[in-house]
């Protein structure tokens, strides 16, 4: 396990750029040219029709498996379009084998309807630790990385969060009401509060983003898919955030969270977040 950790970290040492590069070429290649120009036969429903797929969405992810096995080998990919087709693909996450978490297009449905608030999320991962991450919005030409221990960056400037406003009230992204049950609706109704101010999230990898630059107070997020909060969480963490569930426990990419769950831009606003959202449990 040393060796490999070693091993990895030889690679951080050197593939972070070319895993931004490759992030680059997929948006650049399948996903830019088909923004504002998709096709009605481009666009599918998966579970219903808030949760859409394209083709650009297909293809994006098939091109970074490629390149992004190929940069790290032996590695393995959990993404998106691939655990849909195959479900089993997400036990990957619990593996020893080093794991690529890809969401291709994060805010689909943004990327539909012509809005540029989408962005492409990578993060590799080992044996649930995420090592590293990519955050790319394409249409606004942002990219974040994040590498674990070595802090966080927008655009090569450092990424530093900051401190909630005096005298307002907490600004918290929550899940969308069109992605949740009415049982998760209930959990999130301790955020209406005086001191807290809620509204739906947009693409979580852009909101967490938005937590990383200093622009939101919090996320309070009723599910635990692992390509849309790895990246982000890892951003806001080396950014000088931090996360906590139900149980005041950090959230786990794998899985088994006492959800909701809360990121934050500091440990009091987490545990803020985290404690109102408990008080429904």
């Amino acid at each position: 396990m040393i060796e490999d950790m070693l091993e990895l970290g030889d690679f951080l040492e050197q593939g972070v750029r070319d895993v931004e590069a490759a992030v680059r070429e997929a948006a650049a290649l399948d996903i830019m040219p088909r923004f504002r120009q998709l096709g009605a036969d481009e666009v599918a429903e998966k579970s219903g029709p808030h949760d859409l797929v394209t083709v650009a969405d297909r293809e994006a992810e098939e091109r970074l498996t490629a390149s992004l096995t190929s940069l790290l080998p032996g590695s393995v990919v959990v993404g998106e379009e691939a655990v849909a087709a195959d479900p089993d693909s997400y036990g990957a996450l619990r593996g020893a084998a080093p794991v690529w978490i890809i969401d291709p297009i994060d805010g689909t449905r943004q990327f539909v309807h012509g809005d540029p608030g989408f962005c492409t999320l990578v993060a590799l991962a080992v044996r649930g630790e995420v090592l590293a991450s990519w955050t790319y919005a394409p249409a606004l030409d942002e990219m974040a990385v994040a590498v674990r221990g070595r802090g966080a960056t927008l655009n090569g400037a450092p990424l530093r969060t900051r401190a909630p406003g005096a005298g307002r009230p907490l600004e918290v992204a929550m899940s969308h009401p069109d992605f949740t049950t009415d049982e998760q609706k209930r959990a999130l109704l301790p955020l209406r509060t005086e001191d807290v101010s809620p509204r739906p999230c947009g693409s979580a990898g852009l909101e967490y983003l938005a937590i990383a630059r200093g622009e939101l107070d919090s996320t309070a997020f009723s599910w635990e898919l692992a390509w849309d909060h790895a990246a982000g969480i890892l951003l806001v963490t080396e950014a000088g955030g931090a996360h906590r569930t139900l149980t005041g426990e950090p959230f786990r990419i794998v899985g088994g969270n006492a959800l909701p769950f809360a990121t934050a831009r500091d440990e009091t606003t987490a545990a803020r977040v985290a404690g109102l959202l408990a008080s429904a449990a």
